[in-house]
């Protein structure tokens, strides 16, 4: 019998065979839309998504009405995989910010093939250091970096998790995946067309320096993808 194709998402590239066997007849393909909550914030998780490709923000809402980015899913990895192993709530929204695909398992089923194998379970929580981690760093930057430096943080990792330059993204989402005001956003994204980093309109930017984008970024971005490989491997 021939492999199973596998669907372009580091955890399920990194399954074992036999593990991702069981797994497979259990997934579904569906589409990621814009601005849709795959899972909210203190309610049980009902399903795992395993993005292939678009960005998923975990978000969390602060009294005074804001919210806040803490961390970014997408190909790499995998929304509610470690809440629904341990049946307890995400302390975070999912919101979709890039449209895209996804896997998608029933939590109930995820839970029960986890249960069945020590090497999946390790899978899981390798992932979740990694997610913490990128937590962590992420409030770190926020706090210590420039805006110049976040938001060139944040676009590679999106084009990382996209596979592609071209972002359908608006500055004043840019602005709150950063924790910045717009004009903030604004300033900079300026710059950076004036320099031949980005070329943008309403909705849409698109990197056209990759190497200059790298350069404007803090440590952050490198740090996190290193640890995160180191983890769980790089990505095909």
């Amino acid at each position: 019998m021939s492999a199973v194709t596998r669907p372009p998402n580091r955890l399920l590239q990194a399954l074992p065979p036999a593990e991702y066997a069981q797994l497979h007849p259990l997934l579904e393909t569906v589409d990621l839309i814009k601005e849709t909550a795959l899972a909210d914030a203190g309610a049980p998780v009902q399903r795992v998504y395993f993005p292939h490709a678009g960005v998923v923000s975990m978000m969390i809402n602060l009294s005074d009405g804001q919210s806040v980015e803490i961390a970014t899913i997408g190909r790499d990895g995998a929304v509610g995989a470690s809440a629904a192993l341990h049946e307890r709530p995400l302390l975070a929204d999912a919101i979709v910010v890039v449209p895209g695909t996804a896997s998608v398992v029933r939590a109930e089923d995820f839970r029960e093939a986890a249960n069945r194998s020590t090497e999946f379970r390790t899978l899981v929580a390798l992932y979740e250091q990694a997610l913490m981690a990128q937590t962590q760093q992420s409030v770190a930057c926020n706090v210590s970096h420039p805006v110049e430096a976040r938001l060139s943080r944040w676009l590679l990792r999106a084009r990382d998790l996209c596979g592609s330059e071209a972002l359908p993204l608006t500055q004043e989402m840019l602005a709150q995946m950063i924790g910045v005001r717009r004009n903030a956003v604004s300033i900079v994204a300026h710059g950076f067309q004036q320099a031949g980093i980005l070329r943008y309109s309403r909705g849409h930017i698109e990197i056209t320096d990759i190497d200059g984008l790298r350069k404007a970024a803090c440590e952050c971005y490198a740090t996190v993808k290193a640890h995160a490989e180191q983890l769980i491997g790089p990505e095909d």
